[in-house]
């Protein structure tokens, strides 16, 4: 008699996400479901929790049980997960857990218990206050963002109060877009009141600067483990992404600093039965390494280039802590020593997309570079300011994700050049 498949319902279930999951060994013992599925907590107008929620318990009615819940995505996926975990008493981490890692300031405010001297000054605020400026407490430049974004989204680097007061009125037109949800779950699920009464919607921060890079880890039985360090490359002009590249450069002195300062700080917060990402900057000149932010999950983007490198993707960490087991290492098995996420963008303030890679084109990228895997974000005619707001940060929109794989990285670089000139992309200006 064939064993009986273990229901595992994922927050935010995609095709993409799905190829890799189907790729690991405990996938053959698992039936993969959506609790929630992309399209319907990304590239929408708004979202209610509740309803979310609502829909989940649905669909687990409807299969007749769960037996474990993940997501790899940031909010609403993130805290989605302990909820769900919680009401079927399922392996995962505590809501408050995690809401410490997700409220940006709760966890500046946790990170400053045990490495006060590894993060930057910081100050919450209410950007409806016209004396926020001024009650911020120190001067320019300074960082501004949500207490909870994704993606850089609504975060500017401020030189100076006009600028501030010019980022305002962006803020104050689209805070609620992130927060609101995200207070629904303060308030609702008994978080402290000085979380949940607070109007500081805003938190600013003095700059950190370096190379960034970022730990991947998970939490289990009371031990906090490494397995793997990213680098997180910038374009030299602005603070926008290039491409995440693994294995990192960093020295290992360096990546064992940022192992011991994340043991630290995911013990304090508590979380565990959980995969997490942590992002850093290194001064090299300082000799500094300085704590950007704490993610409770497993990074998405860092999935495929695990897979190049090591033949398994870091879902196999997020499924076994799913089902309760601890994760087995990650062997070097993959067919590449170094692997990229890249992020093709366009700096342009504004622009109408006129022209878009053929399939033709891509496939024959594809068939140059097996390995490659292209996922187009802008379309044909589309204005850029309606690229789905995911892909925007503050600088720039991001016309396609790429992924290659390389012996060495002057290998993969030149890859990705290569790749670049052969997928054609004309943006002509916006029509006034």
């Amino acid at each position: 008699m064939a064993k009986k498949k273990k229901k595992v319902f994922v927050v935010g279930l995609d095709e993409f996400n799905l190829s890799l999951i189907k790729q690991l060994p405990e996938f053959k013992e698992c039936k993969i479901l959506p609790a929630v599925k992309f399209s319907e907590i990304r590239g929408v107008e708004d979202f209610s929790i509740p309803d979310l929620l609502k829909k989940t318990e649905e669909r687990v009615n409807e299969e007749g049980g769960i037996d474990a819940v993940v997501s790899y995505l940031d909010f609403p996926g993130s805290v989605m997960v302990p909820i769900i975990a919680g009401k079927y008493k399922l392996p995962g981490p505590s809501l408050e857990s995690v809401m410490k890692c997700e409220h940006k300031y709760w966890s500046r405010m946790e990170q400053h218990k045990v490495v006060p001297d590894n993060i930057p000054k910081f100050r919450a605020f209410d950007p409806f206050d016209e004396k926020a400026y001024d009650k911020i407490g120190f001067k320019p430049p300074f960082w501004i963002k949500p207490i909870k974004s994704y993606h850089s989204y609504l975060a500017y680097k401020i030189k100076n109060k006009k600028q501030f007061d010019e980022c305002m009125e962006e803020v104050r037109e689209h805070i609620d877009y992130m927060v609101e949800p995200f207070s629904y779950i303060v308030s609702e699920f008994g978080m402290p009141k000085k979380i949940s009464e607070s109007k500081e919607k805003m938190f600013a921060e003095t700059p950190i600067s370096g190379h960034q890079c970022t730990v991947e880890g998970y939490a289990f039985d009371g031990e906090v483990v490494i397995y793997g360090l990213i680098d997180s490359v910038t374009h030299n002009e602005y603070p926008s992404f290039a491409r995440y590249q693994y294995p990192s450069n960093l020295p290992y002195e360096v990546q064992y600093r940022m192992s011991d300062l994340s043991r630290k700080v995911i013990k304090q917060i508590g979380l565990m039965n959980s995969a997490f990402n942590i992002e850093y900057f290194y001064n090299e000149e300082e000799n500094k390494i300085n704590l950007l932010e704490v993610n409770p999950r497993m990074s998405q983007s860092h999935a495929d280039m695990f897979y190049k490198v090591h033949g398994i993707s870091h879902h196999h960490v997020m499924l076994n802590l799913a089902l309760d087991r601890r994760p087995s290492p990650l062997e070097n098995e993959g067919d590449f020593e170094v692997a990229a996420h890249f992020m093709l963008r366009t700096f342009r303030k504004s622009g109408i997309v006129k022209e878009v890679p053929s399939k033709e084109e891509i496939e024959k990228v594809k068939k140059k570079y097996p390995e490659a895997e292209i996922k187009i974000s802008a379309k044909k005619d589309m204005d850029l300011d309606d690229i789905e707001e995911h892909h925007i940060d503050s600088y720039s929109y991001v016309l396609a994700y790429i992924n290659l794989g390389g012996q060495t990285q002057a290998d993969l670089l030149e890859k990705y050049d290569d790749v670049v000139k052969n997928l054609t992309f004309k943006i002509d200006p916006a029509q006034k």
